[in-house]
């Protein structure tokens, strides 16, 4: 062998175990070879695996690890004692040894795994190891029973749920069911039961040279997929399944707007309608109507249940089914059934790879001076969710930071607190007061996105800001889409909050006219009732929209069962004196509690944005610049009096009419410096305010 990295694919016993110590081989274990690790942690391959490579350290070695899949051959490592794996179990929960050796039959192992029909139980404690198979068949036992239940009746079910559930959920159920079953496969083939691996797949590619010009898809995978399906359509016996992983790829599009494709993938279906099908499609893709309407039977299995159920019939917290003891035991303080509400909108391996990156982060240290607490935990599972998606961010925004607003921030604490405690509300009330959203309204620049990012941080959640325009778009049917998206997101990452800033321009009233720009403002309203009608108090998502125009708003989200509207107005004085200390504080500058006072009486009219805006300028002139000024009451005063000016010229600039008297005549309106140490208004000979009046300049002290 040459000292180039070899890779190789391999499909472990203990895909978890295997996984982390190869990873950690590299600083722990440099000298373990390929040989040893798989004499302690058994793994097969996909090809005939050469004797050389049992003595190569695993440093050398890229391996790609995979989970087993019942339609491939697998490869025992050489010197490895068949009979002794044979007995031992798979934390997947089925055997590999069934598919061990290049004649084994797939369909024949997958329906002799359903003939047990006991899948993996929740145990009453925390499990010592867990797999990510083991923790979807825990957490979904309930539903992956039903489904079976409506195949054993020989009905058609069509399963909405994420991608990472689909090669787990597909051969459990269809294994249950107790029918041999043909499993379509991305790959180009599907495996069959009684075939011997490579027979569906050749197959596969005659029915697609076979279909000639009648096939609309032309060559490549999608047209090779259509054939295998259609081969196995025409092809299953009565009492076969047809598994149908990834119908969503299949076709797309609306039933206005039937794809080529679609047409073809309907004519396949119903071709033979009395075949019985077992399909999956994830929330973020549409499917035609009249394909859904094939199968009997719409499943969803979208969040984690609060409880799940074990062997003896006890109900137990998923906080506790789907945790290991060692990542229970780290975490001083852990909760399990208060951890739900943080990961209610994760699926089952999501929650898995996030449980795993927090051990990761606080895995136990020798001498290690603190332990790490369940708050440690919830932080980290919140950064896990904003790393893992490409919009959400962890605000650390508190309400201390927003100065004034008592009445506003006193709403908005009792609407979160019954947020945050909806598990302890009754179950028949919970839906109805756990608010779904809110509106801040009121003029630009009082801080509604900065109560948004507040409420998000209150809330121990993330947050995803979107601007209103971003989310209309010129084709048909993707405003739509594009907000069935955020908020399909949003309950993957609850507890989240999700701002819409602009939100007159996406909810404004719905309008009577048939023009297209009507239809497709009433048809992104439709969408964001139809979401909120869709709100699950379980699943911790507040909507937050932003406006300056609530008289735009359509009146159906105003009703106090959707959006419920707060006011956030023009700061009153003694919210701009509090405004003025937090600010003061934040850039560093020195004020007496009479400066502050003076700031908040000569600042009426201003907003927030504009307070803060004097206290930044006054801190950058002392840092920036060769004629660097120290930022005292006088040069406090400037600033305020220069925004006052730049205010008085914009109204003027937006009314011509403020500017002239009753004669005809210019007025001029003199805004100086402003004194803060005593009387407002103070104009200074040595600061000229340039006017401009028909077209002659003339400067006045």
């Amino acid at each position: 062998m040459s000292g180039r990295m070899r890779s190789l694919t391999l499909v472990p016993l203990d895909r978890t175990a295997f996984h982390d110590r190869y990873v950690l081989a590299g600083t722990d274990e440099p000298d373990l070879t390929l040989g040893e690790l798989l004499a302690d942690l058994p793994a097969f391959s996909l090809t005939p695996l050469d004797s050389a490579y049992l003595d190569v350290p695993v440093g050398r070695l890229v391996l790609e690890l995979v989970e087993f899949d019942l339609s491939t051959p697998l490869y025992p490592p050489p010197g490895l004692d068949l009979t002794t794996l044979a007995a031992a179990r798979s934390p997947q929960g089925s055997g590999p040894a069934t598919g061990i050796g290049p004649a084994a039959d797939a369909g024949a192992g997958m329906a002799g795994q359903g003939m047990a029909g006991s899948g993996v139980a929740a145990e009453p404690g925390h499990p010592e190891t867990l797999s990510e198979r083991e923790a979807v068949l825990i957490a979904h036992d309930m539903e992956i029973n039903r489904a079976v239940a409506y195949l054993e009746s020989g009905l058609s079910v069509l399963i909405r749920c994420e991608k990472l559930l689909v090669e787990h959920l597909a051969h459990e159920i269809a294994g249950r069911s107790g029918r041999p079953a043909r499993m379509l496969r991305l790959g180009g083939g599907s495996a069959a039961a009684g075939m011997a691996p490579g027979t569906a797949s050749g197959m596969a590619s005659g029915m697609a040279s076979g279909l000639g010009d009648a096939t609309p898809l032309g060559g490549g995978r999608r047209a090779e997929l259509l054939a295998a399906l259609q081969a196995a359509v025409t092809d299953a016996k009565p009492g076969d399944v047809v598994v149908v992983p990834h119908l969503d790829l299949l076709a797309g599009g609306t039933d206005a707007t039937l794809t080529s494709e679609a047409r073809e993938l309907t004519d396949v279906l119903y071709e033979r309608s009395a075949c019985v099908l077992l399909a999956f499609t994830d929330p973020s893709l549409v499917i035609p109507e009249v394909l859904a309407n094939r199968f009997a039977v719409r499943l969803s299995i979208e969040i984690l249940p609060r409880e799940v159920t074990t062997r003896s019939g006890e109900r137990v917290p998923v906080g506790r089914a789907l945790v290991t003891r060692a990542e229970a035991e780290l975490f001083d303080g852990f909760d399990a059934t208060d951890l739900y509400k943080y990961v209610a909108g994760m699926n089952a391996v999501r929650f898995r790879n996030a449980l795993r990156f927090a051990y990761h982060q606080h895995r136990p240290a020798i001498g290690a001076a603190r332990r790490p607490t369940f708050a440690d935990l919830r932080h980290e599972l919140r950064v896990f969710k904003a790393r893992t998606s490409s919009s959400f961010e962890v605000p650390n925004v508190p309400f201390s930071a927003i100065g004034g607003y008592g009445d506003v921030k006193a709403e908005l604490e009792r609407a979160l607190t019954i947020v945050g405690g909806a598990v302890d509300l009754p179950e028949h009330l919970r839906h109805d007061l756990v608010p779904r959203g809110f509106i801040f309204h009121g003029p630009p620049g009082t801080g509604k996105t900065l109560f948004a990012k507040a409420v998000a941080a209150r809330l121990a959640a993330t947050i995803l800001v979107v601007s209103g325009p971003e989310v209309t778009d010129m084709y048909v049917g993707e405003s739509e889409r594009k907000v069935r998206e955020l908020f399909a997101e949003a309950r993957r990452n609850a507890p989240a909050v999700v701002v819409f800033d602009e939100f007159d321009s996406i909810a404004a009233r719905r309008s009577g006219r048939d023009d297209g720009g009507s239809r497709a403002g009433n048809a992104i309203v439709a969408q964001l009732l139809t979401e909120l009608d869709g709100f699950r108090p379980e699943v911790p998502v507040l909507i937050i929209g932003t406006t300056n125009r609530i008289d735009l708003i359509d009146d159906a989200l105003l009703r106090p069962s959707r959006f419920r509207p707060i006011r956030i107005d023009l700061p009153q004085e003694d919210a701009r004196r509090e405004i003025a200390r937090v600010h003061a504080d934040h850039f560093g500058i020195p004020v007496s509690p009479a400066l502050v006072d003076g700031i908040a009486r000569v600042t009426e009219g201003l907003n927030g944005d504009e307070i803060r805006s004097v206290f930044r300028d006054g801190r950058a002139d002392e840092l920036v610049g060769a004629d660097r000024r120290r930022a005292d009451a006088r040069r406090l005063g400037e600033l305020i009096g220069a925004l006052k000016a730049a205010r008085r010229q914009r109204e003027r600039e937006k009314n011509p009419r403020l500017g002239r008297s009753g004669d005809g005549q210019r007025r001029v309106t003199l805004v100086g410096p402003i004194r803060l140490t005593g009387v407002a208004g103070r104009r200074s000979a040595t600061e000229m305010v340039p006017i401009v009046t028909d077209g002659e300049e003339i400067t006045a002290p």
